[in-house]
């Protein structure tokens, strides 16, 4: 154990010494993200819908069903343009670095903190890595007669698969700090929505009808957690982004507050909760939760100051009008 508490304290010191202050040069150095654009419209958000059987109640829900959807009404919105992805940790990894930013504890959790140095693996002797295999990342494999090629191969490939995992148990202000490092945003929830429905006010980014094992909702056994963004290929919407309706649920930049002339009250509406759509790995397969969670017009909420290993982000970019008429 006194060994494993000296090569967390090699690593993370690496971390630090390797992080440079953002400057001109640092900030953005990667290609931009993969971005979907959105054209100029108008589009149908919220819902009228009521629960009139009372199912909120029957499955213990203290969140009523539908309410804060109220009313159903028109958006027009300018062009934008929106990450395909949640972003990955890979991306926050960068962003982290650059800025000296907190690193998410479940990459201590999951061994992802190993990244950050990921250039030492190579100088490492073999019986650090022997142990990184083992006590960090827990492999399921009897490591002692791996050579230390082999060693290093296993865990760069846990790693490459960690990349592309969306980061969590970031904060809402981290969220939102990453975004404009990337002189981006987060999206507003009519932006959300509009991504999610697409122009004709469907119910789920699929169409109309509920379809069960679109989406990463954590059915799937070969997961733990969230999967990588590019694994659920049935989960996209009509303009091309990708898990909408799973794998993380995503912060957005609005304060949970009631829509336009709507009648319905709630103690946890105000400045005290930021808005989360989207449903995420953790949801299950119960088909009542799925039903209700992964429609494009469901608004959930949480404190701002939270980290949630089921919560991500995405972002959005503003364009000109001429880039959204092209």
């Amino acid at each position: 154990m006194r060994f494993i508490f000296l090569l967390l304290f090699v690593v993370i010191t690496a971390v630090l010494t390797a992080q440079q202050p953002v400057t001109a040069e640092t900030k953005n150095s990667a290609a931009e993200p993969d971005q979907v654009l959105i054209k100029a419209g108008t589009f149908t958000m919220g819902s009228n819908k009521t629960d009139t059987n009372s199912k909120a109640s029957e499955y213990g829900l203290n969140k009523p069903w539908y309410l804060d959807e109220h009313p159903e009404h028109e958006v027009a919105l300018p062009a934008f343009y929106m990450d395909r992805y949640e972003v990955t940790s890979a991306q926050y990894l960068e962003y982290a670095k650059a800025t000296n930013a907190y690193i998410p504890s479940t990459w201590m959790k999951n061994g992802y903190f190993v990244a950050v140095a990921r250039q030492q693996i190579t100088k490492d002797p073999v019986e650090r890595l022997r142990s990184l295999a083992t006590e960090i990342f827990h492999f399921d494999v009897d490591t002692t007669a791996m050579n230390k090629s082999e060693l290093e191969a296993l865990i760069n490939l846990r790693l490459r698969y960690l990349d592309s995992v969306p980061v969590v148990s970031v904060t809402w202000d981290e969220a939102n700090a990453y975004c404009k490092w990337r002189n981006a945003r987060l999206p507003t929830e009519e932006e959300w929505e509009r991504v999610a429905r697409g122009t004709d006010g469907r119910e789920f980014p699929w169409g109309n009808d509920w379809k069960a094992g679109i989406s990463h909702t954590g059915a799937d056994p070969q997961y733990e957690g969230a999967a990588p963004v590019d694994a659920f290929v049935t989960d996209v919407t009509v303009d091309g982004v990708r898990d909408i309706a799973g794998n993380v649920s995503e912060w957005v930049a609005d304060w949970y507050q009631p829509y336009s002339g709507s009648d319905y009250e709630s103690a946890d509406f105000g400045k005290n909760n930021k808005v989360v759509r989207g449903a995420s790995w953790s949801d299950g397969s119960v088909h009542y939760n799925l039903r209700l969670f992964q429609r494009g017009a469901y608004r959930f909420y949480l404190p701002p100051d939270g980290r949630y290993e089921d919560v991500g982000f995405r972002c959005v970019t503003e364009i000109k009008s001429t880039d959204a008429s092209s």
